[in-house]
């Protein structure tokens, strides 16, 4: 989301996408019609508000980006013209509900910060301003799916289709793993907690009471590897990046204002508000995080053990004793079961996994179920697992035995590619277009747009 590499206090990448959209870049370009399809425009605002949104993302753009956003329009504006011909429609209901979930999704994200707040508006406000937006994408989705309702493949069009790659254009895949786990996580003594407060307040006192520099404290002391050699500093850092406690906690400090101790899933932390314009903020911050005892491991361990035998002597099975016992909250209630987050789905190539649990992979088998070991988890702390290796799968290239179904995704999806691609054409032969500006320089992947 942002250009820099964030401390890891930072949440990543999946916050509030769709409102991140709705939120105006600073560098607004004078607006004009740039293009128009059937009775539907374009606006160069548009154009510039996705590019800029996907820059924001962090996301690489290529030379002729602006140009693919353009089309990816184009094709939209020539759909939600077809849809108005062949009366397909979306209802108010299907829009709303759309949007409610959308709101539901954000007010998730933000919380608890006040979704009003946020964006300054009205729950009404920001309602009203996804309208047209999510009924455009609604009818161009309906309308697409339409057009491909009824394209079905057959078991020799995926033969056909694999018969067509080249050989040696034939992808190789990894070795992947599916992975379930069980997560205990040490937990530090009322006593080490109240200890590591008061190293954090005696820290505190010396920079407010005695005047010593943040700076020069945050390099001694501070735990968080991303901004400790910086003297903690953090520069340019939005609200939604931060997790609540910590944003709620620098955005009602003044400038130069140094916080109380504020807990966060990281550990305790004291900031130092260096700047703040609009919605974004610099700052110092100094984090301790939890220092659990080597008893307090060992126990997680040893409680490890004992229920990975108990799994193993069939006397329970996994799924219930991750639920019954796992502090993972992401796969507890999920029997266990990982879900890579970069797929989405439920297998894990090597690279995607962490080493610790790469190098407790190579000591089990499809079936079964690693001893216990130390791993960390995404915020950096110490936790301790066991592993079940549901099913692995070897390095190969792509094969019909073995990933039928993936052709099979791969087949449907280039003949629906196909036949969009015959719509599109025929229909630009009788829709009104016309670009304006340097918009028609463009290489477009169809050559119709340009006809006027």
């Amino acid at each position: 989301m942002n250009k820099y590499i964030l401390s890891f206090i930072i949440l990543t990448s999946h916050l509030i996408l769709f409102a991140q959209d709705q939120k105006a870049p600073d560098n607004q370009v004078v607006d004009r019609i740039i293009a128009v399809v059937g009775n539907q425009s374009i606006l160069q605002s548009e154009i510039e508000e996705q590019y800029f949104q996907m820059q924001a993302r962090g996301m690489q753009t290529k030379a002729n980006q602006k140009c693919e956003i353009f089309e990816q329009m184009l094709f939209q504006k020539l759909l939600i013209v077809q849809a108005a011909i062949d009366s397909v429609e979306v209802t108010d209901k299907q829009v709303e509900s759309e949007i409610e979930g959308r709101i539901t999704n954000i007010e998730r994200q933000l919380a608890p910060t006040n979704i009003e707040d946020y964006f300054g508006k009205s729950l009404a406000e920001i309602k009203e301003n996804f309208v047209d937006v999510v009924h455009d994408q609604l009818v161009a989705q309906k309308m697409e799916s339409e057009i491909t309702k009824d394209i079905k493949i057959t078991p020799s069009d995926v033969k056909k289709y694999y018969s067509n790659i080249p050989k040696d254009s034939l992808p190789i895949l990894d070795a992947t793993y599916e992975l379930a786990q069980i997560v205990k996580k040490p937990v530090m003594t009322a006593e080490e907690k109240q200890a590591q407060r008061d190293k954090l307040m005696a820290i505190r006192d010396r920079i407010v009471k005695n005047g010593e520099d943040f700076k020069t404290l945050a390099v001694l002391y501070s735990d968080d590897p991303g901004s400790a050699k910086n003297g903690g500093l953090m520069s340019g850092v939005s609200r939604g990046d931060l997790v609540p406690e910590f944003s709620a906690a620098v955005f009602n400090l003044d400038v130069d204002e140094v916080s109380d101790i504020v807990e966060t899933e990281f550990g305790m932390h004291i900031i130092k508000l260096i700047a703040k314009q609009g919605d974004k903020v610099d700052f110092r911050h100094i984090l301790l995080m939890p220092k659990v005892s080597s008893l307090a491991k060992m126990k997680a361990k040893d409680e490890l053990d004992s229920i990975a035998n108990i799994i193993r002597t069939d006397t329970l099975k996994f799924e219930q004793a991750a639920i019954k016992f796992s502090d993972d909250e992401t796969t507890r209630l999920n029997g266990g079961k990982m879900v890579n987050p970069y797929t989405g789905d439920a297998e894990f190539e090597a690279k995607q996994i962490d080493p610790s649990t790469n190098f407790a992979l190579r000591n089990i088998k499809a079936g079964e179920i690693s001893d216990a070991f130390e791993a960390k988890d995404p915020t950096g702390l110490s936790t301790f697992k066991i592993i079940y290796l549901i099913r692995t799968t070897k390095a190969h290239t792509v094969n019909l035995k073995d990933d039928y179904q993936m052709i099979q995704d791969m087949a449907l999806n280039q003949k629906k590619q196909d036949e969009m691609n015959k719509w599109v054409k025929e229909k630009l032969k009788d829709t009104f277009v016309r670009i304006d500006g340097n918009y028609k320089n463009c290489s477009f992947n169809f050559t119709g747009w340009n006809k006027q």
